[in-house]
């Protein structure tokens, strides 16, 4: 996992905290993101907990918590 990827990761571990939902606006974070593949980002989200849905045409990248894969844990 790169630096990056990791602030990020943080980043949205610390909204979803507080808030139900995470969305990934900012450029340079997009960037991290967006480097991954479709299923890279699942896997990056599952290992969390979260779900990952792309929306906007790819200009936004929300993250939510998933129960069901919290339950599992």
């Amino acid at each position: 996992m790169t630096e990056q990827l990791a602030a990020v990761g943080r980043k949205i571990a610390n909204v979803l905290a507080i808030k139900p939902q995470c969305f990934i606006t900012h450029p340079s974070e997009l960037f991290v993101l967006k480097s991954m593949d479709r299923d890279e980002l699942r896997n990056f989200a599952e290992e969390h907990g979260w779900r990952a849905v792309r929306r906007i045409g790819g200009r936004q990248i929300e993250f939510y918590n998933d129960a069901a894969l919290r339950a599992e844990v």
